[in-house]
């Protein structure tokens, strides 16, 4: 029982939560959820299950996408509106401004993530830190929004599907689209529609989570190209010895051995194939 299971996480659930239900229903060693979504947010949240861990690290750099709804007029301590006020003002600006606005984010800058994250500092979340009254501002951070798509305005609310790299906060981005339009802004509805090669239209409800809806560790995978080794080199990669391999593609592929029993991720560099994950 090693894989991922692809989970619709409800509005108010913590992400945590989803985890400790999913372990219970399955009576798994090991479950973990590969991206925090926060109590206001739904949609998809993968999680892996026992040996499936181990590759947890592909999915928490994968791109990801959502679709968002940010209300003007209103910056609030969290960012969104789980906070408290902190400003108001009128939004008396065309739409024009504001779509041109939003859509000057696309593409890479430097993003200061929000003060309530699950971020540490000292060992500790920063979210503690701001319950307490202690506003801990990290460094910003490089990332990139792909595409903005789906754009609608209506009674101050923008909404919008973004496509991003790892990394990117969208109660950031709302708070910013706010500051860049000198009226504030909140970040009011999240769902997360895509992660790695998943999509949210694949995900089961909570309840609805039994181990037939697990996804092999290799099927999670079949974006990677499959390469099968005979027996003596699938003990030389799993001994983390190389291999010599005529590809000139230096990338990651499925390896497998003759049986058809899939042995983890290899990569392929300067024609030796080595192990990057075993299961």
């Amino acid at each position: 029982m090693d894989g991922f299971i692809l989970i619709n996480k409800e509005v108010g659930e913590t992400s945590n939560s989803v985890v400790q239900k999913a372990k219970k229903a399955l009576k798994a060693k090991k479950v973990g959820h590969l991206g925090t979504l926060d109590p206001i947010a739904e949609g998809l949240l993968i999680l892996a299950i026992n040996k499936a861990t181990k590759f947890s690290n592909y999915f928490l750099e994968s791109d990801k996408s959502y679709e968002v709804k940010v209300k003007l007029g209103k910056s609030t301590d969290t960012d969104d509106s789980s906070g408290k006020v902190i400003f108001e003002s009128d939004v008396d600006l065309s739409e024009k401004i504001i779509r041109k606005s939003l859509f000057s984010f696309i593409g890479e800058s430097e993003q200061i993530p929000p003060f309530f994250s699950a971020l540490k500092y000292k060992g500790k979340p920063l979210y503690k830190y701001a319950r307490e009254g202690e506003y801990i501002e990290k460094p910003a951070r490089k990332i990139f929004i792909k595409e903005i798509n789906d754009y609608k305005y209506s009674n101050k609310v923008c909404s919008f599907k973004v496509y991003c790299t790892k990394g990117t906060y969208i109660r950031s981005l709302a708070r910013d689209l706010g500051e860049k339009l000198k009226c504030g802004a909140h970040m009011t509805a999240l769902r997360r529609v895509s992660q790695h090669n998943f999509n949210l239209s694949e995900a089961v409800n909570i309840l609805e989570i039994s181990k037939e809806k697990i996804v092999s560790i290799e099927a999670a995978f079949n974006n990677f190209k499959k390469i099968i080794i005979n027996d003596e080199d699938a003990k030389k990669f799993t001994n983390g010895v190389k291999n010599i391999y005529n590809d000139n593609n230096d990338n990651l592929y499925r390896i497998s051995n003759n049986e058809g029993i899939f042995l983890g991720i290899g990569q392929i560099k300067d024609k030796n194939l080595k192990h990057k994950q075993l299961v």
